[in-house]
């Protein structure tokens, strides 16, 4: 009986917690293991590498499909076929690139600077995986809700252009050289346009927390959604964030025509890979940020009050709340992956600008147009608090 007893104790514990609105994922981990006896500190020890693990899992994943995504869709822009025979429709073609990578002989030239040759790499992927952290699916399914979620990840995006300049300069390459040199231009050219798009949705959102941000836009539906109240920032963050991934028309630093591949010409194995898992986890993460920022983030047309009285619960029952956040995370990929998929058609229907072009879109044209968005946005502010945020 007291064996029962002990197990009804930990399934009560174990079920998630739920609030208003959503699962609170921590509080429910950290109850489970409070019910087999642990103190809280020790639960908190075994929560904190989970979320990492959760991240690293989710960005691979999503660098997984991406990847897919990129051949079968370009494939069919060129009415060809694709990858096809790695698993079903082709789907482990990636592992397969993944996996031939990682038995290829890792070289660094004889006169490369071996530290930073190895550094470079490493600086280009870690803050686009720490990126992560601030990226919500649901009111409480996030990593880390950081009151200044959406600047934490434009601080750490401005790391990456350091990791590509540190792997030109090492490889004693002057293609390689170049190809750094132009990955930081064009990354400080684009950064500021995206951060002036990004104050006037703080300006209308009055917080910084990306959580805040999507709730501010789910008042009343799509028709709430940032995108029709800011459509040239949508139009600015987009091409920034095409830029700052370095895609297409704004693959300068590695234009395989004038730099043979740029500040990754002399990398081979993993660290080559490195370059580019970095590249497809910062567009995913991009997708999302629009997502979240113009689109409405996990919210979806109807409401959840809608939605509990259609299957006749309560709000606050766990069955609604458990439908509303996996809908929720539907919602917030595939507003992401259609992103993915517009970046993916537009490599293949653009030229490649020249890097004049490229510097001369940044600091004339959309530098200008930010400020003047931004000044536009404060007026509508001002005229219009109950639209606008006052």
């Amino acid at each position: 009986m007291q064996l029962n007893n002990e197990m009804l104790t930990f399934i009560a514990s174990a079920s998630p917690v739920v609030v208003s609105n959503g699962i609170d994922l921590e509080s429910s981990f950290i109850n489970a293991l409070e019910g087999l006896g642990l103190s809280t500190q020790l639960a908190h020890v075994f929560w904190l590498p989970l979320p990492m693990l959760l991240v690293l899992a989710a960005a691979l994943v999503g660098v997984l499909v991406t990847v897919w995504l990129e051949r079968k869709i370009s494939a069919s822009a060129q009415q060809r076929i694709g990858p096809e025979y790695a698993g079903a429709l082709g789907v482990l073609q990636p592992m397969a690139d993944g996996l031939k990578l990682l038995l290829k002989e890792d070289v660094i030239p004889a006169r490369a600077d071996g530290l930073l040759f190895t550094l470079g790499p490493i600086l280009v992927l870690v803050p686009v995986i720490l990126s992560w952290l601030i990226v919500p699916f649901g009111q409480n399914l996030l990593i880390s809700n950081v009151g200044v979620g959406i600047f934490l990840w434009i601080s750490l995006s401005s790391i990456q252009p350091i990791g590509l300049l540190m792997s030109g300069y090492a490889s004693n390459n002057k293609y390689s050289l170049l190809g750094g040199l132009r990955a930081a231009a064009q990354s400080i050219s684009y950064e500021i346009p995206l951060a002036l798009s990004v104050l006037a949705i703080v300006m209308m959102s009055n917080s910084l927390s990306t959580v805040d941000i999507v709730e501010q836009q789910n008042v009343a539906g799509f028709l709430s959604w940032n995108v029709w109240r800011q459509p040239v920032g949508f139009l600015i963050f987009w091409i920034c964030a095409l830029a700052e991934c370095e895609r297409l028309p704004f693959d300068l630093p590695e234009a395989e025509e004038e730099l043979v591949a740029g500040y990754q010409t002399e990398y081979a194995g993993m660290k080559f890979a490195l370059f580019y898992l970095g590249s497809y986890i910062n567009l995913v993460l991009s997708a999302l940020l629009v997502s979240i920022l113009y689109l409405g983030g996990w919210g979806f047309p109807f409401s959840v009050e809608w939605l509990a009285t259609l299957v006749g619960q309560s709000i606050d029952s766990p069955l609604v709340q458990v439908i509303a956040a996996s809908v929720g995370i539907v919602m917030t990929v595939l507003k992401a992956y259609l992103l993915v998929f517009l970046a993916i058609l537009l490599r293949w229907t653009t030229p490649r600008v020249r890097i004049d072009q490229l510097l001369d879109l940044g600091w004339k044209f959309l530098l200008p147009i930010s400020l003047v968005n931004l000044l536009f946005t404060a007026a509508l502010k001002l005229a219009f608090p109950f639209a606008f945020g006052g």
